[in-house]
């Protein structure tokens, strides 16, 4: 019966005919035919030869997960896991998951491992989500190929094993997993879990940078700009640099900025310079907060003005950077963009010296103490 459904579904031998093939998968299929009732699902699913029924195709794929069919039991979990033919049910999507994955059903096995790493139906268990990913890895699936490798480089489920993290996202890698491509150059450029070699890291950072990973178009962009692993080319720098902010990427915005200021791979433009500095400052980038105060305080591609370079040197020294916490000193010292406060200058002077700031920081510091600015005299 459910050959000849197939004879009328393909027109083989006979003029096809749907709502005949639908006929004869559902009498195989009530029959006990485990291939028509997969036929079966299929038609109820996609209205070929019937009414496209999502709550029967769902009730037929049970039947067939029941009997042991890892692929219904798959795609069981999948219709739970999303609501299709019935309410959306994480437990129900995460037992079938289990049952298919222990009849090796590889792409089971990922969704297990991602069950158990987000706690998706089940209680989260970092250690069962490495075994799964593992079981998935081995039988090359791509995805578990790189969260395996995530894995083993930050010790989740196992113990932090950089060399293996590099050999998963090495095979991963091959099989075109653009973040597992980024990544591989990362351990090449630092050297972690093999040798260093900026060559390879500047081939890896090249092949993710044109498969659209705006970290790679950064990195790959300091590449040519500082030539690492290539020779220096500071048009092609300024290029993916460009590239990379188009894609949202903020530390490329300071690093565009860069361009345009010092005229590296472009014609120097200090509009553009404060443009970018600014919109990588608003993005939290640290660096641009103190390079924007400096815009400010200089006039370089906007007006002179002392309040908001006094603001974004407060910005950035409370973030960390330490030049900026020198300078914020200043400004307290000096009142540039505030009123004098000596007690403040005192403390981000000591702050720079605790951040190792540069030698002007501990000289100013020692005339605090010196003079009794803003602490005790000594």
């Amino acid at each position: 019966m459910n050959n000849l459904a197939i004879c009328y579904e393909n027109g083989k031998g006979t003029e096809k005919n749907l709502g005949k093939a639908f006929h004869w998968y559902q009498e195989a299929a009530e029959n006990g035919n485990e291939k028509a009732m997969n036929n079966l699902v299929n038609c109820y699913i996609n209205g070929k030869g019937t009414e496209k029924n999502l709550e029967k195709a769902l009730c037929w794929y049970q039947k067939v997960a029941e009997n042991g069919d890892e692929e219904a039991m798959y795609n069981l979990a999948s219709f739970y896991y999303i609501g299709i033919g019935t309410e959306k049910s994480l437990e129900k999507a995460f037992y079938w998951h289990q049952k298919a994955a222990e009849k090796d059903h590889v792409k089971a096995m990922y969704n297990l491992a991602i069950c158990y790493d987000d706690g998706i139906g089940t209680e989260k268990n970092l250690e069962k989500a490495f075994y799964w990913y593992q079981k998935a890895a081995e039988k090359d699936h791509v995805k578990a190929m790189y969260n395996l490798a995530i894995c083993y480089k930050n010790g989740k489920g196992t113990e932090k094993n950089l060399e293996k993290a590099f050999y998963w996202y090495q095979k991963a890698a091959e099989k075109d997993h653009v973040m597992a491509i980024n990544n591989l150059a990362n351990c090449y450029n630092d050297g972690k879990g093999t040798e260093k070699n900026l060559e390879k890291a500047f081939y890896w950072y090249q092949k993710a940078a044109e498969n659209g990973v705006k970290e790679a178009m950064y990195n790959l962009a300091v590449c040519y700009k500082n030539g690492k692993g290539t020779e220096k080319n500071l048009e092609k720098a300024f290029h993916w640099y460009q590239k990379a902010v188009e894609n949202g990427n903020e530390k490329a915005m300071n690093n565009l900025a860069a361009c345009y200021e010092n005229g590296e791979g472009t014609e120097k433009n200090l509009e553009k310079t404060f443009y970018w500095y600014q919109k990588a400052a608003e993005n939290g980038i640290k660096e641009a907060m103190y390079n924007l105060a400096i815009c400010y305080k200089n006039g370089k591609g906007t007006e002179k003005n002392l309040e908001k370079a006094f603001h974004w040197y407060q910005k950035a020294a409370e973030n960390g950077f330490k030049e900026a916490m020198y300078n914020l000193a200043n400004c307290y010292k000096n009142g540039e963009g505030t009123e004098i406060n000596l007690e403040k200058a005192f403390h981000w002077y000591q702050k720079a010296v605790e951040n190792d700031s540069e030698g002007s920081a501990i000289f100013y510091l020692a005339l605090c103490y010196e003079y009794g600015e803003g602490t005790e005299k000594i």
